[in-house]
């Protein structure tokens, strides 16, 4: 009797999560490096009875767009962006992390930094300090780091067969159980740029004002049945 009320209430609970995930979108639509999501669902399928099937909606898994951003240009010269499929490599004290982000600095000990403070690697598995006293930083396409003295190390930009089994931690940092390969050769790295988010604004308000909208429907449905269902039980119970 209730199984309509059911599945509606699974809707629900899939909208929900949807929502959150359409407001994360916008609430880094302005990030460095970050990467549009969407939720994938699927049919669940619930056999209530020996000759009855019914059909519950359930999401399973939140892909993400992995379309390079915009960039934009700011002339600082440890803003870098990579130009095809890859991420860069960042210390941590749980292992190595990955990011698009490549708005990076020095620190105190002049290591290259992300945003976070994390060293990030060269190729080596090695923070990259850049020497003291210099100042022209130039990196090439190839992610070779150099300055007025010479090359000081290659950035370590890496890919992996299969980029939606990452999970994102955080701060624009990815983990994976993966192991990394070489970002393609047509992958560079870009001086001077940022890669913007890939989030459209437009598309995602559009898509969370349809949300909401199909919220209420699901929810009047589970107000009039429950309505329906009370007034039988009122009807039944007078003419016991």
């Amino acid at each position: 009797m209730e199984n309509s009320i059911y599945v509606a209430l699974s809707r629900q609970m899939a909208l929900q999560r949807q929502l959150d995930v359409t407001s994360n979108n916008i609430a880094n639509m302005n990030t460095t490096g970050y990467k549009n999501q969407r939720t994938l669902f699927t049919e669940f399928l619930e056999k209530p009875g020996l000759h009855e099937k019914v059909s519950f909606v359930q999401d399973r898994a939140v892909v993400r767009d992995l379309s390079n951003g915009a960039m934009t240009q700011t002339g600082n010269p440890l803003d870098l962006a990579l130009t095809g499929q890859g991420y860069f490599t960042v210390d941590t004290a749980s292992g190595p992390r990955y990011t698009r982000a490549g708005n990076f600095r020095l620190n105190d000990q002049r290591q290259l930094v992300d945003a976070g403070g994390l060293p990030v690697l060269s190729n080596s598995g090695q923070p990259i300090t850049i020497p003291a006293g210099t100042s022209d930083v130039k990196v090439s396409g190839d992610g070779t780091v150099a300055t007025e003295l010479g090359p000081v190390a290659k950035l370590n930009v890496v890919t992996f067969k299969n980029e939606q089994l990452m999970t994102e931690v955080g701060n624009g940092l990815y983990v994976t159980d993966e192991q990394p390969e070489p970002a393609p050769v047509e992958t560079k790295v870009a001086q001077g740029l940022l890669e913007g988010s890939n989030v459209k604004p437009v598309v995602e308000m559009t898509q969370m004002i349809d949300i909401q909208r199909q919220y209420m429907s699901a929810q009047r449905m589970i107000e009039n049945e429950h309505e329906r269902i009370r007034t039988m039980i009122q009807r039944l119970g007078r003419t016991a």
